[in-house]
């Protein structure tokens, strides 16, 4: 895990709020003593969810949106050390093992431009980097037992966190997509967009099944894929559920489980479903924060449920004054995940 930059008990003190009489997650969560291992460390750690930050917003770029998602790691972490250690849910059950290093390549991003085709090249070339550094730490974490909370990032980082649990869990792994988009767009060199695609052809995704997708912002070409391979790949619209009434939030959960619990799979979270969350593609219609909740607490409580991952908030692309807002939804989600999980 070269690549990792470890998260220290410092690093947790200096963003942990202390208050007389109180517990917080920051004060009890655990992460990897200095010096040692990570892989040694995580063997013998009893707790059992891993927290791993991906500060990039690299494969966004390379997807035409707006850049921002890589401030969310710093905004989750915050957020999650400060949520109250209580019977509820303890913060000892996490272990934060840290962020993927990223600098480099965030750093040659920085005067790439997506309208020029040379630019989208090396943009994907790096998405690909990514990949292989995202798919090797979930492989590691997943291989020991453990269960990978990934935050932050673009949804590209989809297709690491299926490549490297399904070559821990040594077969194809399913996936359910809480989104707006498909993310099953052409493959055209690697972005945000096409991570659930490209895992599907490279054969590490088996069923895939895309839970509120929005139908003013589904292509034709991309309708008529899902359309021919509809054995493996199902979706449920938001507008079927929510607007037109003709389907039940709850019922089309049931049946999606159905479809995916099958195998081990991946619950992936894209923030810009949710209405009026900064994010690379933000919404003003869409499910509310209490359904995606409970979408998190009703997909965890399956024993196959394999990781969870939340992406595409961007903070950095909101008002200031609500910054904290984003890192305080990641830590309800993280929670749900965790309590519905654990039972």
């Amino acid at each position: 895990m070269e690549k990792l930059i470890p998260f220290t008990i410092n690093d947790l003190a200096k963003i942990t709020n202390h208050r007389s009489g109180e517990i917080k997650f920051g004060e009890k969560m655990i992460t990897v003593p200095k010096d040692t291992n990570p892989i040694e460390f995580l063997k013998t750690c009893e707790a059992k969810y891993v927290l791993l930050g991906i500060p990039e917003d690299i494969g966004i770029r390379a997807n035409f949106g707006r850049p921002g998602a890589a401030s969310a790691w710093d905004s989750a972490i915050k957020g999650i050390a400060n949520i109250q250690h209580n019977r509820f849910c303890k913060g000892s059950q996490i272990i934060v093992l840290g962020q993927l290093n990223v600098c480099q390549e965030m750093k040659e991003v920085e005067h790439l431009d997506f309208n020029d085709i040379d630019d989208r090249s090396k943009l994907s070339q790096l998405v690909e980097k990514i990949d292989k550094d995202v798919s090797h730490i979930i492989f590691n974490i997943i291989k020991l037992g453990k269960i990978p909370i990934v935050i932050g990032g673009g949804h590209n980082n989809s297709y690491g966190n299926i490549k490297g649990a399904a070559l821990a869990k040594g077969k194809s792994i399913n996936a359910i997509n809480f989104d707006a988009h498909s993310d099953f767009r052409i493959l055209e060199g690697r972005h945000s967009g096409n991570g659930f695609s490209y895992a599907y052809e490279e054969g590490f995704l088996k069923k895939y099944f895309v839970f509120g997708l929005h139908e003013n912002y589904t292509s034709k070409s991309v309708l008529d894929i899902l359309k021919k391979i509809e054995d493996r790949v199902r979706y449920v619209t938001y507008d079927s559920i929510n607007i037109r009434k003709e389907k039940v939030f709850h019922q089309e959960m049931v049946q999606a489980m159905e479809f995916v619990n099958t195998d081990p799979f991946g619950i992936e979270i894209d923030l810009d479903a949710i209405p009026n969350i900064a994010s690379s593609a933000m919404t003003l219609s869409g499910f509310s924060v209490e359904e995606l909740r409970q979408f998190v607490s009703f997909f965890a409580k399956n024993k196959n449920a394999t990781y969870l991952h939340i992406c595409e908030g961007a903070p950095d692309l909101g008002e200031d004054k609500n910054n904290h807002l984003i890192g305080k939804l990641i830590g309800h989600l993280v929670t749900d995940f965790i309590k519905s999980n654990h039972e």
